[in-house]
């Protein structure tokens, strides 16, 4: 990493490992059990940049520790849950994309579940989907990449070109995926790979943060002199993945590696005292790390900072 300084591993398929327990959502109609949202979008600048995180997708879901700390006995699950002000019997996802306007650029950080869930609220940010120029794929699963076409199959960002991590399109170019056939492959013409250090545009860099898939990657963003992290997947949850860095996550390929990749990324984040966005996190989306010198890290959601 630059700068900022086990159970069985998913091989199925890009699939959709968080969509996939999320349910029918696909759109502005709100499957069962889909909580309605007031706010879609939230914007704020970074510098000469305009960030905004989009709220595309959340919903409730049962039996979270068939996802989260599964290497952790119930009682302790519990007890973290229970001192954290949680319940331990559910938990509620969130999918949240990032746009940025660079000035030069729109850059669209994942894609959402499909096409239309993720359009209106990148419209209430103030975008047309023919105004995104850059699409960056963080990774391959497919809450990440389902809006990269739109029911038909055609592309949603029609004026765009994508970048992605090339060792995360090796990877799931051997699987035989279908959604990975559906959506990436018929794009690949129009794409550009990059590795760990590699420019998108000026001011966003990747950096290779594996384990959740083989070829995750984060994307720092700087401008003037302000920083902040497209932390994408490294942590689920904001407290049985991010705050429990070696709790095992069901959905993460390389259980080890993955926990080492959040201590690493967490450790600089706190360190630095950069703040990120998280596509899981509770929308938002927004936070700072509290390194607990334990072991543990404590999440830190942003309150007026961005407004400053």
């Amino acid at each position: 990493m630059k700068r900022m300084t086990r159970r069985n591993a998913i091989r199925a398929g890009v699939g959709l490992p968080l969509a996939g327990t999320l349910g029918a959502f696909s759109g502005p109609a709100m499957a069962e059990g889909m909580m309605r949202e007031n706010a879609k979008k939230r914007g704020f600048n970074l510098g000469d940049f305009e960030v905004s995180t989009l709220l595309v997708g959340t919903r409730t879901v049962e039996e979270p520790q068939g996802t989260f700390g599964m290497n952790v006995s119930p009682e302790e699950f519990a007890a973290v849950s229970e001192a954290n002000f949680i319940p331990s019997d559910k938990t509620q996802f969130f999918f949240t994309p990032t746009v940025v306007n660079t000035g030069n650029d729109i850059v669209l950080f994942d894609t959402g579940l499909a096409a239309d869930g993720t359009l209106p609220a990148l419209q209430e940010a103030g975008y047309s989907a023919d105004d995104v120029t850059v699409v960056v794929l963080t990774h391959m699963h497919g809450d990440h990449i389902g809006g990269l076409t739109d029911s038909a199959g055609a592309p949603t960002f029609a004026n765009a070109r994508y970048v992605t991590g090339q060792a995360e399109f090796d990877h799931w170019a051997a699987q035989g995926n279908d959604t990975f056939e559906a959506k990436v492959r018929p794009l690949a013409e129009n794409m550009s790979f990059i590795g760990d250090s590699d420019s998108v545009v000026p001011g966003i860099t990747g950096m290779a943060a594996p384990g959740h898939t083989p070829g995750h990657m984060v994307y720092m963003l700087e401008s003037g002199d302000k920083q902040l992290l497209i932390f994408a997947d490294t942590a689920n949850h904001y407290v049985w993945s991010l705050a429990h860095p070696e709790w095992e996550v069901r959905f993460d390929f390389d259980k080890a590696q993955a926990a080492q990749t959040r201590k690493t990324v967490l450790g600089m984040l706190a360190a630095d005292r950069v703040p990120f966005i998280g596509y899981h996190m509770p929308f938002p989306a927004v936070g700072y790390v509290e390194n607990r010198g334990d072991g543990t890290f404590r999440y830190v959601p942003t309150s007026y900072q961005m407004m400053l």
